[in-house]
């Protein structure tokens, strides 16, 4: 690009100086013609031009032939110098932090490969700064969302503590009940900080995929086995539905089941009300294509885009209820570990079903 530049730059120099000699001689001839024509027709000067002549320098006309020279070359350049002094206002005024502004594009030249390369460069730093500030925003609703879910069972813990150290309770039934309860809110906290560690160690690939390869179907199968008890508590029929027998993978199998544990969990807390738990397996296009569906009651349009981030959760409420996943950061940690295998993880919701779309690519 370098070379590139110097040599468009070295053959417009060389143009420009090239046409100014031309118009320079052009010009001579034409105010040499101009000149023998009014001698002619005044001879009366004829005399009155050689005596200034005889007077005047020998160095006159090289000196005149500079001037010329160096005036049609100026004007040649007079439009790159104007757009170079135009880059150089932008570039300032960028440096200014006015970051959303752009250089205009407006000859083709050498400078306007310098004029798209700063804007580019402008454009870079625009995203970096704004990929900084989300970054920012990020930490800080980080930090707030943790700070709040810690607070509200740390406190439970921590007044029921308070009321058994006073000796507040009537009797051993409600001693135990009061332990019971700041036991709950102590999981509880292990259950959220575990997945906080999780959620972090996922997203910074601190924590290196094991990978193996492992049959899909089998692996599913296992797990409605495992969650069948689960399921049924919560009044649900899980069901694998699939023609395929065998679907290779070559990935970690720990961390697909802690994805598949979170559908499962978010669908025993919110789909319970369908009775049924439906998990559908396909091969397309070389991936492997899962969803898993509940039939309870659907997430609101204006929830679908964020259902996968951190903290989020569609009633907006932090109070615990039976079978919730607790932590907020299940969903956000399977998103994390289905795109660190490559593929990807959307959600659709109508009233009649909720579905988990899952696309991971299939080990051939």
């Amino acid at each position: 690009m370098h070379n590139h530049i110097v040599l468009r730059m070295s053959l417009r120099l060389v143009w420009h100086m090239a046409l100014a000699a031309a118009l320079s001689f052009l010009t001579f001839f034409l105010l040499q013609s101009v000149g023998l024509q009014l001698l002619v027709q005044y001879p009366s000067l004829y005399w009155k031009v050689v005596h200034l002549a005889n007077r005047m320098d020998s160095m006159f006309t090289p000196a005149l032939a500079i001037v010329i020279y160096l005036f049609y070359f100026l004007l040649l350049q007079q439009r790159q110098f104007r757009y170079l002094a135009r880059i150089s206002r932008s570039v300032h005024y960028i440096a200014e932090g006015n970051f959303d502004h752009r250089i205009p594009i407006r000859q083709s030249s050498e400078l306007t490969d310098l004029a798209e390369i700063t804007n580019r460069i402008v454009v870079g730093m625009s995203e970096t700064l704004d990929n900084q500030r989300r970054s920012e925003q990020a930490k800080n609703e980080l930090i707030t969302n943790v700070s709040h879910d810690l607070r509200t069972p740390l406190t439970s813990i921590i007044g029921y503590l308070g009321l058994i150290e006073q000796d507040r309770y009537r009797d051993e039934v409600e001693l135990r009940y009061f332990v019971q309860i700041a036991h709950d809110k102590a999981k509880r906290l292990g259950v959220l900080i575990e997945d906080l560690f999780e959620y972090t160690r996922m997203r910074h690939d601190a924590v290196p995929l094991k990978r193996s390869e492992f049959n899909l179907i089998e692996m599913i199968r296992q797990l409605l086995v495992q969650y069948q008890v689960s399921l049924s508590e919560a009044g649900l029929q899980g069901t694998l539905r699939t023609e395929e027998t065998n679907v290779t993978l070559f990935a970690d199998a720990d961390k697909l089941v802690r994805v598949f544990e979170n559908l499962f969990a978010n669908a025993i807390a919110y789909g319970r009300d369908g009775q049924k738990l439906d998990i559908t397996v396909r091969c397309e296009g070389g991936y492997s294509v899962v969803e898993v569906i509940n039939y309870g009651e659907p997430i609101p349009s204006v929830d679908l885009p964020h259902i996968f981030d951190r903290f989020y959760r569609v009633d907006k409420s932090r109070t615990e209820k039976p079978g919730s996943p607790g932590s907020g950061l299940g969903l956000a940690i399977a998103k994390s570990i289905v795109e660190r295998h490559g593929g990807t993880i959307s959600v659709v919701s109508d009233p009649y079903r909720t579905a988990f779309i899952l696309r991971l690519p299939i080990h051939i």
